[in-house]
């Protein structure tokens, strides 16, 4: 308070005495203080990892996934996975990797000869549990789960010209790869190597063990694990 308030305040009133005036002193408006300005010399930066950490949950709760929607539309109940499709140059090959190398059986072919191409869907299922009608079989196989479609658009496998596809990891990225669980990676990939098998990353290349990448006879990765190992791989991650 400013020295002409304190003396104004003290002789305001002969009759009063020292005692009143600071009373009526310490009653008086006080000045505003000046609000403290805020400091911007400090960024905040976003981390997800920090945000997971105080959300209520795991990593995997909605809370802690943004878009994630908690509640299933009803209208989705019977939804599944049902195949992933590859462009392939030369079935006879693909056909080849995918039944003897890595072990898949054809469920269903589907011949479009007027579109001049053909689909061969693949996968882990008995076939014992085919139907014999062709029709028949073609449901059977479309609600089989999790398997790859190889689509070949005839004369790709005789066209000098033909340069191949894109197998989604190369600029511009955007397919990675799918996914097989063995019994065994490291045995899984000793044979993978007898059979001339191409590899992205064997299983103690890199930061990640006991995980392995292979291609495909188009160049499309199959990263390969087994169940034994990746839970501790991922250990640090989960």
């Amino acid at each position: 308070m400013a020295a002409a308030s304190l003396r104004s305040a003290l002789l305001s009133s002969s009759s009063s005495s020292p005692a009143a005036a600071l009373r009526r002193l310490s009653s008086a408006p006080r000045a505003p203080r000046f609000a403290q300005p805020k400091r911007f010399d400090r960024v905040r930066r976003f981390s997800p990892a920090a945000a997971m950490s105080t959300s209520s949950g795991t990593k995997d709760a909605p809370a802690n996934n943004p878009g994630l929607q908690a509640e299933i539309d009803p209208a989705t109940k019977g939804y599944f996975m049902q195949q992933t499709m590859f462009r392939v140059k030369d079935p006879k090959v693909s056909l080849d990797f995918y039944s003897r190398v890595m072990g898949m059986s054809l469920l269903k072919r589907l011949d479009f000869p007027d579109m001049k191409f053909s689909l061969y869907f693949l996968g882990y299922e008995d076939l014992s549990a085919a139907p014999a009608d062709p029709v028949k079989r073609t449901e059977w196989t479309f609600g089989q789960k999790a398997t790859i479609e190889l689509t070949h658009n005839w004369g790709t496998e005789t066209d000098p010209e033909f340069k191949g596809y894109h197998n989604g990891n190369s600029d511009p990225r955007g397919f990675g790869h799918i996914g097989v669980t063995v019994d065994d990676v490291y045995k899984a990939c000793e044979r993978f190597e007898r059979l001339g098998v191409e590899f992205v990353k064997k299983p103690d290349d890199g930061k990640m063990k006991g995980i392995a990448f292979i291609k495909d006879p188009d160049g499309y990765w199959i990263e390969i694990f087994d169940l034994n190992r990746i839970g501790e791989v991922t250990a640090t991650a989960s």
